[in-house]
């Protein structure tokens, strides 16, 4: 009788006991459950916040990009040289810079222009800041001119200071009936050779893109006096040839 009665209250203990055990493995799962949730919720927040950062970042960047560009378009132009150093002083044509003139001369012959320019160009090889310059086209039959010239610009010469380059170019001249197509172009310098210097070529140099500054107001630092010096020597060159074909200009008093 004994044994009768015990092994039911056994069997309710186990059964208790399994049903405790089952509830705390749920509560555990249901623990982690929530504790991988919230991880993931805390990590969906760095995730946001990070983007938020990140939007504020390049809002950020966007907007003082818009005001540069809105302080480049209402910055009034105001030229810090000479304008004819400034954007389109330095003509390009076929990627080479080339610098053109047409002299006019009303009733003379291709011969008469073409001996006049011939003669002069000749003279121009000897003169004192020449290095190696000589004519090397002078075809008559064609009234075609072409002088390869290498001559000295000089930047400054003062007491103690000598800043110059090897200044090296062609002259191309085609002589008509009443006029003259001049081109000065494939320019190339040589400069401060003694400490390493070596040669430039235009197209790297003294064009908009290099020889001027960002706002186009002003000659670049260090391209700007090539740039200055090149264009007061073409100058100097087409005034100089339309005098040889044309006469000087009467002054007027």
């Amino acid at each position: 009788m004994t044994l009768i009665l015990v092994l039911p209250l056994t069997a309710a203990a186990q059964n208790s006991w399994e049903i405790q055990e089952k509830t705390q493995a749920e509560k555990r799962a249901e623990l982690e459950k929530r504790e991988r949730e919230l991880k993931k919720e805390q990590e969906a927040l760095k995730r946001e916040e990070k983007a938020l950062k990140l939007a504020a970042k390049e809002s950020k960047i966007k907007e003082k990009k818009e005001k540069k560009v809105k302080e480049e378009k209402v910055r009034e132009f105001r030229p810090k040289v000479d304008l004819k150093y400034l954007a389109g002083a330095v003509p390009v044509e076929d990627g080479k810079v080339c610098f053109h003139t047409v002299i006019n001369a009303p009733g003379k012959s291709a011969n008469d222009i073409y001996q006049a320019l011939g003669t002069y160009l000749y003279h121009m090889t000897k003169e004192s800041n020449q290095i190696r310059s000589q004519l090397t086209i002078a075809d008559y039959q064609k009234y075609l001119l072409v002088g390869d010239f290498e001559e000295w610009l000089v930047f400054k010469d003062k007491a103690l200071v000598l800043d110059r380059t090897k200044f090296k170019y062609y002259l191309i001249i085609q002589c008509e009936d009443g006029k003259a197509d001049v081109k000065l172009t494939r320019i190339v310098y040589t400069y401060d050779e003694e400490r390493g210097g070596g040669k430039i070529l235009a197209e790297e140099w003294i064009t908009d893109e290099y020889g001027l500054n960002h706002w186009k107001d002003n000659l670049a630092k260090l391209s700007g006096k090539f740039r200055r010096k090149t264009i007061d020597r073409k100058d100097e060159l087409f005034q100089a040839l339309n005098e040889v074909v044309n006469g000087k200009p009467e002054v007027q008093e």
